[in-house]
């Protein structure tokens, strides 16, 4: 898979009708964590419109921007 340029901190986009923004890059090993659900590579928090607030991997934002399903803006 190809990978995407990271993205910056404010890019906004939208998400199945909302609009979301990307608050926070979390890189490779820089948050500790006592989760093993992040997985060390990048991953970008969201905040929605709505309130609701997301951790997505690099990976799956990718795919999803390749589906159509989110779209930056």
């Amino acid at each position: 898979m190809e990978a995407i340029e990271e993205l910056k901190i404010g890019t906004l986009l939208i998400d199945m009708g909302r609009i979301g923004i990307i608050t926070k890059v979390i890189k490779s090993g820089s948050l500790q964590t006592n989760s093993s659900l992040i997985n060390w590579r990048v991953n970008y928090e969201i905040i929605y419109s709505d309130g609701t607030v997301t951790v997505i991997g690099n990976d799956s934002l990718y795919r999803m921007m390749q589906a159509e399903i989110i779209t930056l803006l």
